[in-house]
């Protein structure tokens, strides 16, 4: 159980804006440093560890796109939204590349910005997890990540392909979700090639040759029509 509170660093020029979303976040249960300019930005961080920056393009000393750029040199995981008056296509693709995670351009609504830090932060911590989690066991049968190994209870091992190793420590990852197809698009195929649903479920039926102790009544990996995926691990903790 997560016992400390998530940490945001907000980045904001304009300063009832500033308040107003720091007062709706920590209503939500977060902790909130602020930053009126980029430099002031970058110092905060090097100081103290977060779970997300919100991060306005427009501020003064640096603008968020340096400050996005230097962030990003010294920490690839920390989720990082922008914040925007500006909506072009180019001011996005820019921001994209800087490493934002995300985009909100101005005005906003505030509860559709609580909705997108959630999401944000929760992903950053379960990356935070993936990257400890080296195997994971289902039943009495063990995958190990790293050399896409998948080790019987009988000692015999099967080669898994990267595909397959991705898309289990998605589904791991993310156990007792709803996996969408664009989750698993963007995470192991990277939209490089779009498979079709076929595609998927067939990689699922894999996994239920491998997993399941009856693949005609799965008990751990599901297809949601309409939705996605989920891996169900009712004794994972």
């Amino acid at each position: 159980m997560q016992q400390t509170k998530q940490r945001i660093l907000l980045v904001e020029d304009e300063e009832h804006l500033l308040d107003a979303i720091k007062l709706n976040l920590e209503l939500e249960g977060y902790r909130v440093s602020t930053a009126t300019d980029g430099k002031k930005a970058l110092k905060i961080f090097k100081e103290e560890r977060f779970n997300l920056v919100i991060l306005d393009v427009m501020i003064p000393e640096i603008d968020g796109f340096q400050v996005a750029e230097t962030i990003r040199l010294q920490n690839t995981e920390v989720p990082i939204m922008f914040l925007t008056a500006k909506n072009s296509s180019e001011d996005r693709i820019t921001g994209l590349k800087k490493g934002a995670d995300d985009y909100l351009v101005k005005p906003f609504n505030l509860e559709e910005l609580i909705l997108r830090v959630g999401i944000l932060v929760r992903r950053g911590m379960k990356g935070d997890d993936l990257k400890e989690l080296n195997s994971y066991q289902i039943g009495d049968k063990t995958i190990y990540f790293n050399s896409f190994e998948l080790h019987h209870a009988d000692g015999s091992v099967t080669s898994l392909t990267k595909k397959e190793t991705m898309l289990l420590k998605l589904l791991v990852e993310r156990r007792n979700e709803a996996v969408s197809r664009e989750q698993i698009l963007e995470t192991v195929w990277n939209y490089d090639v779009y498979p079709s649903t076929r595609t998927i479920d067939n990689f699922i039926l894999t996994f239920r040759k491998y997993f399941e102790p009856d693949q005609k009544h799965p008990v751990y990996f599901h297809s949601i029509r309409g939705v996605g995926y989920k891996f169900t691990d009712n004794h994972a903790s």
